[in-house]
């Protein structure tokens, strides 16, 4: 069974930093690029940063340049997604995906003072 399981998310004051993992389970890691998104509220759900299986591309959408990174463990089968610098903008439930195989059930990021 497909599994994809967040954590990681909270509260977290403007300036703060967060890390998202993404535990996954049940298919074969290493042959998955895997993506983070996230959703705003009445927002549509947008990329935020993707990796390809062996780390080798990483793409992030501009919004979060130089403030977010995407990283992968394949020996843990995790993803993680290190969000420096919050801004309010940011917050979102954010989902982690196996490209063209699931998602996970999201973790909830909110940036307020």
């Amino acid at each position: 069974q497909v599994q994809l399981v967040e954590s990681g998310g909270g509260l977290v004051q403007p300036g703060g930093s967060l890390r998202l993992s993404c535990a996954t389970s049940g298919f074969m890691f290493t042959r998955y690029t895997m993506r983070w998104y996230r959703q705003g509220p009445g927002k549509e759900r947008e990329a935020v940063a993707g990796i390809t299986t062996l780390g080798t591309t990483i793409n992030y959408i501009d919004s979060v340049k130089g403030r977010f990174t995407i990283s992968r463990d394949n020996a843990k089968s995790t993803v993680y997604l290190q969000m420096n610098s919050l801004k309010p903008e940011d917050s979102a439930i954010y989902y982690c995906a196996a490209i063209g195989l699931g998602w996970g059930q999201g973790t909830q990021v909110t940036v307020s003072s």
